[in-house]
């Protein structure tokens, strides 16, 4: 099983499944037009602010976790979230409809590889294991086909 696991993470990795998302330290990195500042820029409604978000619902971060006695599958996860869900509540945020829905999409589908990646790091069921790959496979091709658009298409 273990074996199994080794070889489909090689595989990914060996043939670049690696989402754009991601900053060479690995940490999750949304597209500079989707942050709020950017929004700010963008604002087109006569506000000239966007109001700070409030991440308190966030506040159960893998030290907490850790804490409360929790698998390190659910810590690792836990983890991940505390980066991804701040992000697409950020990419939302756009002023523009299609430019929110892809940044917001980009932090979603960042959020399902985090997750697949967990699976393939703690899972032992072959078949998730095998669904976990195709996730990251299909998320990475749609972030990468919504960052292009946001590079072409956002001002």
């Amino acid at each position: 099983m273990t074996l199994y696991k080794i070889l489909v993470a090689t595989a990914l990795v060996v043939i670049g499944l690696t989402p754009p998302a991601l900053a060479q330290d690995g940490e999750f990195r949304m597209p500079e037009v989707c942050t709020v500042p950017a929004a700010q820029d963008r604002m087109h409604d006569g506000h000239d602010s966007v109001a700070p978000m409030d991440h308190t619902v966030h506040a159960t971060d893998a030290r907490d976790a850790d804490a409360a006695g929790m698998p390190e599958h659910v810590r690792d996860n836990m983890r991940r979230m505390n980066i991804t869900m701040p992000a697409m509540q950020q990419g939302m945020m756009q002023p523009d409809a299609d430019v929110a829905f892809a940044c917001g999409m980009i932090a979603h589908h960042q959020g399902a590889i985090d997750m697949a990646q967990v699976l393939m790091d703690h899972g032992d069921d072959p078949d998730m294991i095998a669904l976990a790959g195709k996730i990251i496979a299909a998320q990475t091709d749609e972030i990468e086909e919504m960052t292009a658009w946001l590079a072409e298409n956002a001002n």
